[in-house]
Protein backbone atom coordinates (compact mmCIF):
# COMPACT_ATOMS: atom_id res chain seq x y z
CA UNK A 1 0.00 0.00 0.00
CA UNK A 2 1.42 3.72 -0.87
CA UNK A 3 2.20 5.73 2.08
CA UNK A 4 -0.07 8.94 2.71
CA UNK A 5 1.75 12.26 1.79
CA UNK A 6 -0.01 12.91 5.57
CA UNK A 7 2.36 9.40 6.61
CA UNK A 8 5.91 9.59 8.80
CA UNK A 9 7.49 7.88 6.56
CA UNK A 10 9.11 5.72 9.62
CA UNK A 11 7.96 5.28 13.26
CA UNK A 12 9.93 4.23 15.62
CA UNK A 13 7.74 2.16 18.45
CA UNK A 14 9.10 2.12 22.23
CA UNK A 15 7.31 -0.96 23.70
CA UNK A 16 6.93 -4.04 22.32
CA UNK A 17 3.37 -4.93 24.35
CA UNK A 18 0.24 -5.17 22.98
CA UNK A 19 -0.36 -1.69 22.44
CA UNK A 20 2.91 -1.12 20.97
CA UNK A 21 2.77 -3.94 18.38
CA UNK A 22 -0.97 -3.47 17.10
CA UNK A 23 0.58 0.17 16.02
CA UNK A 24 3.40 -1.68 14.64
CA UNK A 25 1.17 -3.92 12.74
CA UNK A 26 -1.53 -1.16 11.39
CA UNK A 27 1.41 1.39 10.19
CA UNK A 28 2.77 -1.41 8.24
CA UNK A 29 -0.48 -2.11 6.69
CA UNK A 30 -0.51 1.78 5.40
CA UNK A 31 3.03 1.15 4.23
CA UNK A 32 4.98 3.52 6.94
CA UNK A 33 8.62 2.28 7.76
CA UNK A 34 8.28 0.23 11.25
CA UNK A 35 11.04 0.24 14.38
CA UNK A 36 9.70 -1.19 17.31
CA UNK A 37 12.43 -0.91 20.54
CA UNK A 38 12.29 -3.03 23.63
CA UNK A 39 14.15 -3.15 26.48
CA UNK A 40 13.51 -7.19 27.28
CA UNK A 41 11.21 -8.82 24.43
CA UNK A 42 8.29 -9.33 23.60
CA UNK A 43 5.47 -8.93 25.70
CA UNK A 44 7.86 -8.31 28.63
CA UNK A 45 5.36 -6.26 30.43
CA UNK A 46 1.89 -7.07 31.52
CA UNK A 47 1.17 -8.64 28.21
CA UNK A 48 2.15 -11.84 29.16
CA UNK A 49 1.40 -13.18 32.72
CA UNK A 50 -2.12 -11.51 32.16
CA UNK A 51 -5.22 -13.56 31.86
CA UNK A 52 -6.03 -12.99 28.23
CA UNK A 53 -9.61 -12.24 28.19
CA UNK A 54 -11.61 -10.53 25.65
CA UNK A 55 -14.85 -9.61 27.17
CA UNK A 56 -16.34 -6.81 26.17
CA UNK A 57 -19.06 -7.41 29.50
CA UNK A 58 -16.48 -7.24 32.21
CA UNK A 59 -14.53 -4.37 30.34
CA UNK A 60 -15.50 -1.60 32.62
CA UNK A 61 -14.00 1.03 34.21
CA UNK A 62 -11.68 0.65 37.27
CA UNK A 63 -12.56 3.50 39.39
CA UNK A 64 -16.02 2.13 40.60
CA UNK A 65 -17.51 3.36 43.42
CA UNK A 66 -17.28 0.19 45.53
CA UNK A 67 -13.61 0.77 44.77
CA UNK A 68 -14.52 3.11 48.08
CA UNK A 69 -15.92 0.97 50.55
CA UNK A 70 -12.89 -0.99 50.68
CA UNK A 71 -11.38 1.56 53.37
CA UNK A 72 -7.92 2.49 54.11
CA UNK A 73 -7.52 -0.63 56.67
CA UNK A 74 -8.61 -3.34 53.70
CA UNK A 75 -6.53 -1.45 51.28
CA UNK A 76 -2.74 -1.81 53.72
CA UNK A 77 -3.72 -5.34 53.92
CA UNK A 78 -1.60 -7.51 51.88
CA UNK A 79 -4.41 -10.11 51.81
CA UNK A 80 -6.55 -7.55 49.84
CA UNK A 81 -7.59 -8.09 46.75
CA UNK A 82 -6.79 -3.97 46.23
CA UNK A 83 -3.77 -2.83 47.98
CA UNK A 84 -1.98 -0.06 48.90
CA UNK A 85 1.21 -0.37 50.16
CA UNK A 86 2.20 3.09 52.81
CA UNK A 87 4.33 4.98 51.35
CA UNK A 88 5.42 8.44 50.93
CA UNK A 89 5.79 9.01 47.07
CA UNK A 90 4.28 12.24 46.03
CA UNK A 91 3.48 10.71 42.74
CA UNK A 92 1.45 7.59 43.90
CA UNK A 93 -0.39 10.32 46.65
CA UNK A 94 -1.29 12.46 43.82
CA UNK A 95 -2.33 9.42 42.05
CA UNK A 96 -4.54 8.45 44.55
CA UNK A 97 -6.37 11.20 45.29
CA UNK A 98 -6.95 11.69 41.35
CA UNK A 99 -8.15 7.86 41.64
CA UNK A 100 -10.78 8.51 44.74
CA UNK A 101 -12.37 11.86 42.82
CA UNK A 102 -13.61 9.48 40.09
CA UNK A 103 -14.86 6.66 42.23
CA UNK A 104 -18.58 8.67 42.01
CA UNK A 105 -21.34 7.38 40.26
CA UNK A 106 -21.26 9.96 37.60
CA UNK A 107 -18.17 9.37 36.95
CA UNK A 108 -18.51 6.36 36.56
CA UNK A 109 -21.47 6.75 34.66
CA UNK A 110 -19.73 8.81 32.16
CA UNK A 111 -16.43 6.78 31.77
CA UNK A 112 -18.61 3.93 31.12
CA UNK A 113 -20.37 5.34 28.23
CA UNK A 114 -16.98 5.84 26.82
CA UNK A 115 -16.44 1.96 26.86
CA UNK A 116 -19.17 0.73 26.00
CA UNK A 117 -18.11 3.07 22.81
CA UNK A 118 -15.10 0.87 22.31
CA UNK A 119 -16.65 -2.14 23.62
CA UNK A 120 -18.88 -2.30 21.00
CA UNK A 121 -15.72 -2.41 18.48
CA UNK A 122 -13.05 -3.83 20.22
CA UNK A 123 -13.53 -7.24 19.61
CA UNK A 124 -13.51 -6.94 15.15
CA UNK A 125 -10.31 -4.78 15.73
CA UNK A 126 -8.90 -8.15 17.26
CA UNK A 127 -10.83 -9.82 13.77
CA UNK A 128 -8.58 -7.64 11.80
CA UNK A 129 -5.35 -8.88 12.94
CA UNK A 130 -5.60 -12.31 11.44
CA UNK A 131 -3.07 -13.96 13.42
CA UNK A 132 -1.79 -17.68 13.07
CA UNK A 133 -2.49 -17.87 16.83
CA UNK A 134 -6.26 -18.52 17.40
CA UNK A 135 -8.44 -16.53 19.80
CA UNK A 136 -10.69 -18.82 21.78
CA UNK A 137 -14.64 -18.33 21.79
CA UNK A 138 -15.85 -18.91 25.36
CA UNK A 139 -18.93 -21.12 25.34
CA UNK A 140 -19.86 -19.82 28.13
CA UNK A 141 -17.87 -17.59 30.14
CA UNK A 142 -18.43 -18.21 33.56
CA UNK A 143 -18.71 -15.92 36.83
CA UNK A 144 -18.53 -17.85 39.77
CA UNK A 145 -19.96 -16.88 43.25
CA UNK A 146 -20.00 -18.05 47.19
CA UNK A 147 -23.51 -16.45 48.14
CA UNK A 148 -26.53 -15.15 45.65
CA UNK A 149 -26.31 -12.27 47.02
CA UNK A 150 -22.57 -11.72 45.63
CA UNK A 151 -24.67 -13.17 42.02
CA UNK A 152 -26.76 -10.35 42.19
CA UNK A 153 -24.29 -7.70 42.55
CA UNK A 154 -22.68 -9.03 39.48
CA UNK A 155 -26.63 -8.26 38.02
CA UNK A 156 -27.07 -4.98 39.11
CA UNK A 157 -23.70 -4.08 37.55
CA UNK A 158 -24.54 -5.36 34.74
CA UNK A 159 -27.92 -3.14 34.56
CA UNK A 160 -25.60 -0.23 35.13
CA UNK A 161 -23.74 -1.49 31.30
CA UNK A 162 -27.45 -1.24 30.43
CA UNK A 163 -28.28 2.14 30.93
CA UNK A 164 -25.14 3.13 29.88
CA UNK A 165 -26.10 1.90 26.33
CA UNK A 166 -23.88 -1.51 26.42
CA UNK A 167 -25.06 -5.01 26.55
CA UNK A 168 -24.36 -7.93 28.24
CA UNK A 169 -26.06 -11.50 27.28
CA UNK A 170 -25.83 -13.60 30.06
CA UNK A 171 -27.85 -16.22 32.09
CA UNK A 172 -28.49 -17.16 35.74
CA UNK A 173 -26.79 -20.67 36.77
CA UNK A 174 -27.22 -22.63 40.28
CA UNK A 175 -23.90 -24.10 41.72
CA UNK A 176 -25.24 -27.46 40.22
CA UNK A 177 -25.53 -25.97 37.19
CA UNK A 178 -21.90 -24.27 37.07
CA UNK A 179 -20.14 -28.09 38.08
CA UNK A 180 -22.05 -29.28 35.44
CA UNK A 181 -19.80 -26.61 33.16
CA UNK A 182 -16.95 -27.30 35.70
CA UNK A 183 -16.49 -30.07 37.71
CA UNK A 184 -13.46 -28.60 38.84
CA UNK A 185 -15.88 -26.45 40.92
CA UNK A 186 -16.26 -27.30 44.47
CA UNK A 187 -19.21 -26.93 46.88
CA UNK A 188 -17.82 -23.48 47.65
CA UNK A 189 -19.60 -22.50 44.35
CA UNK A 190 -23.21 -21.88 45.21
CA UNK A 191 -24.47 -19.76 42.17
CA UNK A 192 -23.03 -18.67 38.86
CA UNK A 193 -23.31 -16.18 35.56
CA UNK A 194 -22.73 -17.78 32.24
CA UNK A 195 -21.84 -15.07 30.25
CA UNK A 196 -22.09 -15.37 26.11
CA UNK A 197 -20.12 -13.65 23.29
CA UNK A 198 -16.71 -13.40 25.45
CA UNK A 199 -13.83 -14.77 23.97
CA UNK A 200 -9.94 -15.77 25.04
CA UNK A 201 -6.43 -15.85 24.12
CA UNK A 202 -3.64 -18.03 25.46
CA UNK A 203 -1.03 -14.00 25.67
CA UNK A 204 2.17 -15.52 25.06
CA UNK A 205 1.57 -17.73 22.49
CA UNK A 206 -0.69 -14.58 20.91
CA UNK A 207 2.13 -11.81 21.52
CA UNK A 208 4.53 -14.01 19.83
CA UNK A 209 2.36 -14.61 16.89
CA UNK A 210 1.71 -10.53 16.61
CA UNK A 211 5.75 -9.90 16.39
CA UNK A 212 5.66 -12.48 13.79
CA UNK A 213 3.20 -10.90 11.89
CA UNK A 214 5.05 -7.64 12.57
CA UNK A 215 8.05 -9.03 11.41
CA UNK A 216 7.05 -11.14 8.22
CA UNK A 217 5.60 -7.95 6.87
CA UNK A 218 8.76 -5.64 6.95
CA UNK A 219 8.92 -4.40 10.14
CA UNK A 220 11.74 -4.49 12.64
CA UNK A 221 11.74 -5.61 16.67
CA UNK A 222 14.99 -4.43 18.43
CA UNK A 223 15.62 -6.63 21.39
CA UNK A 224 17.62 -5.28 24.35
CA UNK A 225 17.24 -1.44 23.22
CA UNK A 226 16.80 0.10 26.21
CA UNK A 227 15.55 3.98 25.29
CA UNK A 228 17.19 6.41 27.68
CA UNK A 229 16.03 9.94 25.57
CA UNK A 230 13.76 10.92 22.80
CA UNK A 231 15.73 13.81 21.19
CA UNK A 232 13.75 16.11 18.33
CA UNK A 233 16.38 16.69 15.31
CA UNK A 234 15.41 18.66 12.78
CA UNK A 235 11.99 17.10 11.00
CA UNK A 236 12.55 13.96 12.83
CA UNK A 237 13.59 12.42 16.15
CA UNK A 238 16.37 10.66 17.41
CA UNK A 239 16.03 7.85 19.96
CA UNK A 240 19.01 7.09 22.15
CA UNK A 241 20.13 3.44 23.85
CA UNK A 242 21.59 4.00 27.17
CA UNK A 243 24.69 2.19 25.61
CA UNK A 244 24.98 5.06 22.95
CA UNK A 245 23.74 3.58 20.12
CA UNK A 246 20.55 5.51 18.45
CA UNK A 247 17.15 4.95 15.53
CA UNK A 248 16.35 8.41 13.67
CA UNK A 249 12.71 8.15 12.36
CA UNK A 250 10.57 10.51 11.80
CA UNK A 251 7.96 9.92 14.54
CA UNK A 252 8.16 8.12 17.97
CA UNK A 253 5.14 6.36 19.68
CA UNK A 254 6.00 5.52 23.43
CA UNK A 255 4.43 2.77 24.42
CA UNK A 256 6.20 1.57 27.18
CA UNK A 257 3.27 0.57 29.79
CA UNK A 258 3.33 1.69 33.33
CA UNK A 259 6.67 3.55 32.34
CA UNK A 260 5.37 5.64 30.06
CA UNK A 261 5.71 8.99 32.23
CA UNK A 262 9.47 8.58 32.55
CA UNK A 263 9.14 9.01 28.75
CA UNK A 264 6.39 11.36 27.96
CA UNK A 265 6.23 13.70 30.81
CA UNK A 266 7.79 16.30 29.10
CA UNK A 267 6.22 15.90 26.11
CA UNK A 268 3.10 17.76 28.15
CA UNK A 269 2.02 14.56 29.76
CA UNK A 270 0.22 15.77 33.32
CA UNK A 271 -1.69 12.28 33.75
CA UNK A 272 0.09 10.11 36.60
CA UNK A 273 0.58 6.66 35.23
CA UNK A 274 0.90 4.29 38.27
CA UNK A 275 2.01 0.75 37.90
CA UNK A 276 -1.48 -1.89 39.08
CA UNK A 277 0.50 -4.75 39.81
CA UNK A 278 -1.31 -8.09 38.87
CA UNK A 279 -0.03 -11.53 40.10
CA UNK A 280 -0.66 -14.84 38.19
CA UNK A 281 0.64 -18.61 38.22
CA UNK A 282 -0.21 -22.04 36.69
CA UNK A 283 -1.44 -25.02 37.89
CA UNK A 284 -2.45 -28.22 37.26
CA UNK A 285 -6.15 -29.46 37.75
CA UNK A 286 -6.75 -33.02 38.29
CA UNK A 287 -9.77 -32.15 35.50
CA UNK A 288 -8.38 -29.37 32.80
CA UNK A 289 -11.28 -26.71 32.92
CA UNK A 290 -12.39 -26.08 29.75
CA UNK A 291 -14.26 -22.36 30.39
CA UNK A 292 -12.40 -18.99 31.71
CA UNK A 293 -13.46 -18.73 35.08
CA UNK A 294 -14.01 -15.37 37.05
CA UNK A 295 -14.74 -15.07 41.03
CA UNK A 296 -15.58 -11.31 40.89
CA UNK A 297 -15.98 -10.77 44.57
CA UNK A 298 -12.32 -12.17 45.01
CA UNK A 299 -10.89 -10.47 42.44
CA UNK A 300 -9.62 -13.75 40.57
CA UNK A 301 -9.75 -14.49 37.03
CA UNK A 302 -8.59 -17.65 35.71
CA UNK A 303 -8.02 -19.34 32.27
CA UNK A 304 -7.34 -22.52 30.75
CA UNK A 305 -4.41 -22.40 28.29
CA UNK A 306 -4.04 -25.55 26.67
CA UNK A 307 -1.89 -27.80 29.45
CA UNK A 308 -1.76 -25.25 31.85
CA UNK A 309 -4.47 -23.30 34.32
CA UNK A 310 -3.78 -20.07 34.47
CA UNK A 311 -5.01 -17.88 38.25
CA UNK A 312 -4.23 -14.03 37.87
CA UNK A 313 -5.34 -11.26 40.56
CA UNK A 314 -5.15 -8.59 42.87
CA UNK A 315 -4.49 -4.93 41.94
CA UNK A 316 -1.22 -3.34 43.75
CA UNK A 317 -0.01 0.12 43.84
CA UNK A 318 3.47 0.41 44.26
CA UNK A 319 6.23 1.14 42.25
CA UNK A 320 6.51 -1.14 38.47
CA UNK A 321 10.21 -2.55 39.23
CA UNK A 322 9.07 -3.88 42.87
CA UNK A 323 10.06 -7.13 43.24
CA UNK A 324 7.18 -10.28 43.41
CA UNK A 325 5.58 -10.37 46.77
CA UNK A 326 4.68 -13.61 47.64
CA UNK A 327 1.99 -13.09 49.99
CA UNK A 328 0.13 -11.54 47.14
CA UNK A 329 0.50 -15.20 45.31
CA UNK A 330 -0.80 -16.58 48.58
CA UNK A 331 -3.46 -14.20 49.20
CA UNK A 332 -5.01 -15.52 45.48
CA UNK A 333 -4.79 -18.91 46.65
CA UNK A 334 -6.38 -18.65 50.12
CA UNK A 335 -9.23 -16.34 48.29
CA UNK A 336 -10.18 -19.18 45.84
CA UNK A 337 -9.15 -22.77 47.56
CA UNK A 338 -12.74 -22.88 49.20
CA UNK A 339 -14.17 -22.55 45.17
CA UNK A 340 -12.27 -25.42 43.59
CA UNK A 341 -11.23 -29.14 44.08
CA UNK A 342 -8.22 -31.14 42.66
CA UNK A 343 -5.81 -28.56 42.44
CA UNK A 344 -2.36 -29.14 44.36
CA UNK A 345 -1.86 -25.48 45.36
CA UNK A 346 1.97 -25.74 46.02
CA UNK A 347 2.46 -27.14 42.93
CA UNK A 348 2.70 -24.12 40.92
CA UNK A 349 4.66 -22.78 37.76
CA UNK A 350 4.96 -19.49 36.17
CA UNK A 351 4.80 -17.58 39.08
CA UNK A 352 4.55 -13.65 37.97
CA UNK A 353 4.22 -9.88 38.50
CA UNK A 354 3.08 -7.45 35.74
CA UNK A 355 2.30 -3.59 36.07
CA UNK A 356 -0.43 -2.55 34.42
CA UNK A 357 -0.42 1.34 33.22
CA UNK A 358 -3.43 2.88 34.71
CA UNK A 359 -4.51 6.21 35.08
CA UNK A 360 -6.34 8.20 37.70
CA UNK A 361 -9.78 8.75 35.33
CA UNK A 362 -9.27 5.13 33.68
CA UNK A 363 -9.11 6.19 30.66
CA UNK A 364 -6.03 5.25 28.17
CA UNK A 365 -3.92 7.80 27.02
CA UNK A 366 -3.67 7.31 23.27
CA UNK A 367 -2.34 9.85 20.52
CA UNK A 368 -0.28 12.94 19.62
CA UNK A 369 1.24 14.53 22.62
CA UNK A 370 2.62 18.21 22.71
CA UNK A 371 5.07 17.17 20.34
CA UNK A 372 3.71 16.45 17.23
CA UNK A 373 6.86 13.97 16.71
CA UNK A 374 5.46 12.27 19.45
CA UNK A 375 3.12 10.09 20.54
CA UNK A 376 1.31 7.90 23.14
CA UNK A 377 -0.27 4.40 23.06
CA UNK A 378 -0.82 3.28 27.03
CA UNK A 379 -2.69 3.53 30.62
CA UNK A 380 -5.41 0.67 29.38
CA UNK A 381 -5.00 -0.21 33.39
CA UNK A 382 -6.55 -4.08 33.39
CA UNK A 383 -7.58 -4.05 29.82
CA UNK A 384 -4.33 -3.35 27.31
CA UNK A 385 -4.87 -6.58 26.09
CA UNK A 386 -8.88 -6.14 25.05
CA UNK A 387 -8.20 -2.47 23.72
CA UNK A 388 -4.61 -2.74 22.21
CA UNK A 389 -5.50 -3.42 18.80
CA UNK A 390 -8.05 -1.10 18.51
CA UNK A 391 -6.05 1.41 19.94
CA UNK A 392 -3.21 0.81 17.57
CA UNK A 393 -5.78 0.72 14.70
CA UNK A 394 -6.87 4.31 15.85
CA UNK A 395 -3.38 5.83 16.18
CA UNK A 396 -2.18 4.46 13.07
CA UNK A 397 -5.11 5.88 11.70
CA UNK A 398 -4.12 9.45 13.07
CA UNK A 399 -0.93 9.34 12.16
CA UNK A 400 -1.43 8.60 8.76
CA UNK A 401 -4.14 11.12 8.15
CA UNK A 402 -7.22 8.98 8.37
CA UNK A 403 -10.23 10.58 10.44
CA UNK A 404 -9.62 9.44 13.66
CA UNK A 405 -12.99 8.12 15.17
CA UNK A 406 -15.23 10.22 17.57
CA UNK A 407 -14.32 8.48 20.95
CA UNK A 408 -10.92 8.57 20.58
CA UNK A 409 -11.12 12.29 21.83
CA UNK A 410 -11.97 11.09 25.17
CA UNK A 411 -7.92 9.39 25.17
CA UNK A 412 -6.14 12.50 24.28
CA UNK A 413 -3.44 12.01 26.47
CA UNK A 414 -3.50 15.98 26.64
CA UNK A 415 -6.22 16.34 29.03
Amino acid sequence: MAVSSKSPGHVAIIGAGMSGLATAWHLLEQGVEVTVLERDDVAAGSSWGNAGWLTPALTLPLSEPSVLTYGLKAMIDPSSPLYVPLTADPRLLRFLLGFARNCTPGRWRRAMGIFTEVNRVSLDAFDELDLAEPIHPARPFLAAFATEEDQAAMVREFDGVARSGGTVEYELLSGAQMREHEPVLADGVTAGIALHGQRFIDPPRYMASLAEAVESRGGRIRRGFDVSDIRQRGAGVDVLDRSGDSVRADHVVIATGAWLGRLARRFGIRQVVQAGRGYSFTVHPETMPTHPLYFPTQRVACTPLGDRFRVTGMMEFRDADAPLDPRRIQAVIDAVRPMYQGIDWEDRQEEWVGSRPCTADGLPLVGRTRDSRVSIAGGHGMWGIALGPLTGKMLAGQLTGAQPPAVMKHFDPLR
